[in-house]
């Protein structure tokens, strides 16, 4: 008798149980930064977490119900029109074992030193500002204010804004924000150049307390949007870190 011959449109059992392997690998992937820790946060925006999870676990269910089916009818006949596994599916692997094993670090001063600044546009009227002092901005709305408002309000006032250090070429730095409108593919900074204070590693997050440096005609396109800064205080990354937000505390 001669040997058994497998039908020429059939898969092979082990290499389609290397497909649903690669779906449930996709899948732990996806849970373990989104579900079981915060590093979709370095990514995404936190509002995105939720499809994470939802496609994390998808593809867990897929991948398993692949692999229970396969079980189920290894001596049954399938017509799938492929020999084995595409060799594309195997780019799934790396990703997956990455998200797993080893997560890339946050977008960051690396990023936005290759970038310009984000254009800041302020479509209306300026509210007077709070007498707080020092009082607390966001990056964008200190450009705004520096380079159109024509009331020039933010003149001697002491400012407060958190970010992290993008290092210059001339012995200053920015301090910076990078806003994601969806993931890290989107990404754009807004940076606010900082003289004096320390000189602090790339990343590092800090709180700047200090005034408008001058340079240029304020509440016009020429101002400088810089800051002399008074206090330089190292913080942690905020949960919020993809959001032009208010400084901590």
């Amino acid at each position: 008798m001669g040997a058994a011959v497998r039908p020429a449109g059939g898969t092979p059992q082990p290499q389609r149980r290397l497909q649903a392997g690669l779906l449930v690998l996709c899948g732990l992937g996806l849970l373990h930064v989104s579900l079981f820790t915060d590093l979709c946060t370095r990514y995404v925006k936190e509002g995105m977490r939720p499809l994470l999870v939802a496609s994390g676990a998808v593809l867990l269910l897929l991948g398993v119900a692949s692999a229970v089916l396969d079980r189920a009818e290894e001596t049954e006949e399938h017509h799938h029109g492929h020999s084995g596994v595409p060799r594309v599916s195997w780019l799934l692997l790396l990703p997956a074992l990455s998200l797993l094993l080893y997560a890339p670090p946050a977008l960051g001063a690396y990023t936005a030193a290759r970038q310009p600044a984000k254009a800041v546009v302020h479509g209306s009227d300026f509210d007077p500002l709070p007498r707080t002092s020092p009082l607390p901005m966001t990056l964008s709305d200190f450009t705004s204010r520096v380079r159109q408002d024509r009331g020039q309000a933010v003149e001697g006032r002491a400012i407060r804004m958190t970010g992290f250090v993008t290092p210059g070429d001339d012995g200053s730095w920015e301090l910076t924000r990078i806003i994601l409108n969806c993931c890290a593919a989107d990404a754009q900074s807004v940076k606010v150049r900082i003289y004096g204070g320390p000189a602090l590693p790339a990343d590092t997050w800090v709180t700047v307390t200090g005034t408008w440096h001058p340079g240029g005609t304020l509440g016009t396109g020429s101002a400088a949007v810089a800051l002399d800064a008074r206090t330089v205080t190292r913080v942690p990354r905020p949960a919020n870190g993809y959001q032009d937000a208010l400084p901590l505390g």
